[in-house]
């Protein structure tokens, strides 16, 4: 019985794992980098209007969340001006380097 234990948990943690993957999958991260830089961090620096804001702000799960909502607290039009490819570029970016990531980093 207990290698069907194994067997399973090792399903699900697979299936965990690959929808984690699957969340942001599909934007250039590089380009999403220079495009917070150009486009975010004058705003979400520290002792800024929007408060400091980096990758390592938010997990995963809740970087994926906040673009599913497309919601920018305070200046919407400031995240409307974005095409949707650059959001998609930009969530890469924030969800590659979150602070659960691999390889959690800032913005420098």
């Amino acid at each position: 019985m207990k290698p069907i234990i194994k067997i399973g948990a090792c399903i699900v943690l697979a299936l965990s794992l690959g929808a984690q993957a699957y969340a942001a999958e599909g934007g250039n991260p590089k380009k999403g980098k220079h495009l917070y830089k150009k486009g975010c961090k004058a705003c979400h620096s520290q002792g800024e209007v929007g408060g400091e804001m980096t990758p390592m702000t938010k997990t995963m799960s809740q970087w994926d969340r906040f673009f599913k909502r497309l919601k920018h607290k305070g200046d919407q039009e400031a995240f409307n001006a974005f095409s949707e490819k650059d959001l998609k570029d930009i969530q890469q970016f924030l969800y590659d380097h979150a602070a659960d990531s691999d390889q959690p980093q800032t913005c420098g």
